[in-house]
């Protein structure tokens, strides 16, 4: 393989303006998963959509085809692209990640980013950058774990990603650990994250909540997005334990009452809301 690379630069823009950042982040993560199905690597954020690199060796004129949300009614998509030679992706990941402090307790970092003297030091190697939200979501789901008691708690970490959380819930005495993303790229990475963090107790799988089935949890941990919270908060309401926990992220404050009703009605109680910059976190309990 050349070290010669494609980047594509898109431009997401939500047809309905009313609800554009929202739009705009869950269009950014369909065509994540989209081009994650072809030969593209890595992925970054950008301030107006997404960059996407593919090595050149694996690229052809016809890469786009069957690219479904390039042709949706409700996005307007844009994009250029470019060769580039020797991608350093050590430096890509430094310009797009940056590490993750969280009242100084919790220390999420990547190689390059110096070590602190933090209780819980999370080592992970990006292979794509996180986007702003997830760093707000991310924040709000440690902050969660922090002020809970979780020992001996049967745990999962649904949409886990790159097992961030799973790896601070076994610091944090939790055991036996389950790790679900539907992503191939997170699945691996997930694993190497949690060997990299000498993690004894995390099981890490390559699916979607269709793998709870005859599954039992004291703590679910899920922090996806709107849509697939409401699709699946049954599935994760028959796997709570009696007393067990739910804390749920990765929407905005105006998708609360969504989330809330849909809770309530399947049994479970509210008990507290944590909100960085529009972006919220609930806990709940049943």
């Amino acid at each position: 393989m050349s070290n010669i690379y494609i980047g594509y630069h898109f431009t997401i823009e939500p047809k309905d303006s009313s609800d554009s950042e929202q739009a705009k982040q869950l269009g950014s993560e369909i065509l994540i998963a989209e081009l994650g199905e072809k030969a593209f690597e890595s992925f970054t954020e950008t301030e107006t959509g997404i960059s996407a690199f593919v090595q050149k060796d694996l690229w052809d004129e016809n890469i786009l085809d069957n690219i479904y949300i390039l042709q949706s009614e409700e996005f307007k998509i844009e994009y250029t692209f470019e060769e580039i030679e020797q991608v350093n992706w050590n430096e890509e990941w430094e310009k797009n990640f940056e590490a993750i402090d969280v009242e100084g307790n919790c220390h999420i970092r990547a190689p390059f980013h110096p070590k602190t003297d933090a209780e819980f030091d999370i080592l992970i190697e990006p292979k794509m950058s996180f986007g702003t939200g997830h760093h707000e979501t991310t924040h709000m789901m440690v902050q969660h774990l922090l002020e809970i008691d979780i020992t001996g708690m049967k745990t999962l970490d649904m949409g886990c990603g790159t097992a961030i959380l799973a790896i601070l819930a076994e610091m944090k005495g939790a055991q036996p650990i389950d790790a679900i993303d539907i992503d191939n790229w997170c699945y691996l990475n997930s694993i190497e994250n949690a060997e990299r963090n000498k993690c004894k107790h995390i099981t890490v799988y390559e699916g979607d909540a269709s793998l709870l089935t005859g599954k039992k949890y004291d703590l679910i941990i899920a922090n996806i997005n709107r849509n697939i919270l409401l699709n699946d908060m049954q599935s994760y309401v028959d796997c709570l334990n009696d007393k067990g926990t739910l804390l749920l992220s990765g929407f905005y404050v105006e998708d609360i009452p969504f989330i809330d009703a849909s809770c309530t009605e399947k049994g479970l109680t509210y008990v507290k809301k944590l909100e960085r910059n529009n972006w919220v976190s609930l806990k709940y309990v049943i």
